[in-house]
């Protein structure tokens, strides 16, 4: 019942991403007006607003106009649900055993908000990308230090002792295994500042290689802000493993686009000059890392003998 309370919630929270996906490269408030339709401007009823349900029963178009809703409306609603529903279910699996210690609980609580606040960034990061080639500030860089908040948060509830009884209650030894315990946290800290700067520092080099090859931008600079990011949330061989996965995506679609093209179309400057959206590819690079890179670094370190 909370795994289906969570992705409930997603979707819910998915209906106002789009909203603020609609919205926010037109400058436009995500508060006033009310919801209404792009076209025709008609105020939606509230049995309109409902998410996933209203876009289905209007068979994604609206009442009044006829004019088609689209469907990132409704893929996006059912990948925050989803998402959010798979970051509950470990939580509420392990974490409210009775018999778990309380800081379990806490830090568990901490890994789950943390994920669903990851996943609805990249979901919003990746659409924002794909539609508009735009990788806001805004989101990419409060998106980076809630990562290395919440890093250390949940570091500190799984690694803070329990305290000790009245009977054996020593000053002395509380205050250092809370220097220990302080310590951790500042080596995580470091490290993890470290995998920032170096993921958005690949991207960095990647964009200056180019530049002096071909003496124009290949890369923008959001993408590395969102390797940033990447690299907070997921730890830096997350945020590699992302970045494999987002450039192997892009380089499929990418082939996918050329053979799909007629030749006399791929011959013209224009074509050739087709900007693809990295960010998104990066994206989903990191939902796969944040769900499965574990066992995919496992896998691969075993097949490379490590």
């Amino acid at each position: 019942m909370g795994t289906i309370f969570a992705g409930l919630l997603g979707l819910a929270f998915g209906s106002f991403l789009n909203v603020c996906l609609s919205r926010w490269p037109l400058g436009e408030s995500i508060v006033l007006p009310r919801s209404h339709c792009r076209q025709c401007g008609r105020t939606l009823a509230w049995w309109e607003n409902l998410p996933l349900v209203s876009w289905l029963a209007l068979g994604g178009r609206c009442r009044t106009c006829r004019s088609w809703i689209g469907w990132r409306y409704p893929l996006v609603e059912l990948a925050v649900g989803a998402l959010w529903a798979l970051s509950a279910w470990p939580f509420l699996s392990t974490s409210l055993d009775p018999n778990a210690a309380a800081m379990d609980f806490y830090a568990g609580l901490a890994e789950a908000a943390g994920r669903m606040i990851f996943y609805w960034l990249l979901i919003a990061l990746a659409v924002l990308d794909a539609e508009h080639l735009w990788l806001p500030d805004r989101l990419t860089l409060p998106g980076a230090a809630l990562g290395l908040v919440f890093t250390l948060l949940r570091a500190g509830l799984l690694g803070k002792p329990p305290s000790p009884s009245p009977a054996h209650f020593h000053i002395g030894l509380t205050a250092e295994l809370m220097a220990s315990v302080w310590r951790e946290l500042c080596t995580l800290a470091f490290q993890r500042l470290l995998g920032i700067l170096a993921a958005a520092g690949l991207i960095l080099l990647i964009r200056w290689l180019y530049w002096l090859v071909r003496r124009r931008e290949g890369i923008g600079l959001g993408d590395a802000k969102l390797m940033a990011l990447l690299a907070a949330w997921l730890g830096l061989p997350g945020a590699l493993l992302a970045f494999g996965q987002g450039t192997v995506l892009g380089a499929l679609i990418s082939l996918v686009l050329l053979a799909a093209t007629p030749s006399a179309h791929r011959q013209s400057e224009g074509w050739a000059e087709t900007r693809l959206p990295l960010g998104t590819f990066l994206c989903i690079g990191g939902v796969i890392s944040s769900l499965w890179g574990q066992p995919i670094i496992a896998t691969y370190l075993r097949w490379a003998g490590f």
